[in-house]
């Protein structure tokens, strides 16, 4: 394409802000929105010190940027929720360094949308394989093994695969909301089993004296996203090494002064003022989809946690009429309540031509076995409704 530069960016501010607004959509998901990457910028929470080095690369034709790739040079697996180390250990028997490697997701979150953003009008086909050539080219230059885009947006995927991105697949959960009006229809889905058992739930929590508040929008301020911070850095340090705190007290404290607070939603358990709460949990919204994110509690409070991060957010998705309720990473038990296996894709390019021979001749029979073992985890739900398309 003529007249195309790029250029590589160690800081989303190195790209002005109303060029990423115009590229990337008001109607964005909010994790690939300014707001919320320069926040994770300028708390510190994503840094060369925490192992994330933002490099972001955009095409640009004069003195607009045409098309932009929010990627980060990445010295550990940490924060990504795609557990590669079966990558890492091939490595070392080939005797080559995983690390660093070049990521393409939005940090520390496990959401399904990552792209590459293409001004209306240009040749998307054509500028996502001029950018993948361009990251190559820098991955070869510096010794880099391999490039990695994780929870990549279903449509985008075909571009990139036709470029000579190979597919791994995983799992997550969802809960779509299809059909379902209230948490009554909601729960109607499930075998008469399991609809005591959440009842029992939710019972247990009101019983404890409780009851659960939606906070969002100018319900918001700096000191209640910092009580959340709160529950997230005490819940994060219950599990020691093992807890997952990524994210600075700032980054919240952010999130409460952006435009983006109408966007978070807190869910409050409380005995009187839903400012004084037991237990919060933090989720993101968008008009479709409920995000879950965070949450912690101050009591040890039998079933607060589903209550606080399952139930009372489903009832209020379906109350506004979202469509998809993601809850995050892992576990098994968001099987019991509604949430099915679904695959996400993630798309590779490795610069060892070895390396690259021996994953793409494993991937065909490692993605069928996942697709397997996703139909018979839903097959065993006990939520009655049609399964995710595979």
């Amino acid at each position: 394409m003529a007249n195309l530069i790029t250029r590589w960016h160690h800081s989303l501010k190195e790209i002005p802000e109303h060029h990423w607004r115009s590229l990337v959509g008001e109607q964005a998901m909010p994790f690939y929105r300014w707001e919320w990457l320069a926040a994770l910028e300028d708390s510190a929470s994503i840094s060369i010190e925490q192992g994330w080095q933002p490099l972001h690369l955009a095409l640009w034709r004069g003195d607009a940027p045409v098309a932009v790739a929010p990627l980060y040079l990445k010295v550990h697996s940490a924060g990504e929720f795609v557990f590669d180390q079966i990558f890492a250990r091939l490595a070392g028997a080939l005797d080559l360094s995983y690390y660093p490697k070049l990521l393409g997701m939005s940090p520390v979150s496990p959401v399904q949308g990552y792209r590459f953003y293409v001004a209306s009008g240009e040749n998307e086909a054509e500028l996502t394989a001029m950018m993948l050539q361009s990251i190559d080219s820098f991955a070869y230059r510096n010794n880099i093994l391999s490039c990695n885009f994780l929870y990549v947006d279903p449509q985008w995927r075909a571009l990139a695969e036709a470029a000579g991105c190979a597919t791994w697949l995983n799992q997550q959960s969802l809960l779509s909301t299809n059909g379902l009006q209230n948490f009554s229809d909601y729960l109607n889905r499930f075998d008469a089993n399991q609809r005591r058992n959440i009842k029992r739930e939710r019972k247990a929590v009101i019983q404890a004296g409780l009851k659960v508040s939606a906070l969002t929008g100018s319900d918001l301020d700096v000191q209640l996203l910092q009580r959340m911070h709160n529950f997230y850095e005490q819940h994060c340090a219950r599990w020691g090494d093992w807890g997952s705190k990524y994210l600075s007290k700032s980054f919240f404290e952010a999130l409460a002064k952006s435009p983006l607070k109408d966007q978070v939603v807190l869910f409050s358990a409380h005995r009187d003022d839903p400012r004084d709460p037991v237990a919060m949990s933090l989720c993101i919204q968008d008009e479709k989809t409920l995000w879950g994110r965070y949450w912690g509690s101050k009591e040890e409070i039998n079933c607060l946690h589903f209550e606080v991060c399952y139930y009372s957010p489903i009832a209020w998705a379906l109350e506004k009429g979202i469509q998809n309720f993601d809850p995050g990473a892992g576990g098994s038990h968001k099987r019991r309540r509604g949430f099915l296996a679904k695959p996400h894709a993630s798309l590779h390019r490795w610069y060892d031509n070895r390396m690259d021979s021996l994953i793409r001749e494993w991937l065909p029979q490692a993605n069928k076995l996942m697709i397997e073992e996703i139909k018979a985890a839903n097959a065993e739900s006990p939520f009655q409704i049609n399964s995710p398309h595979l």
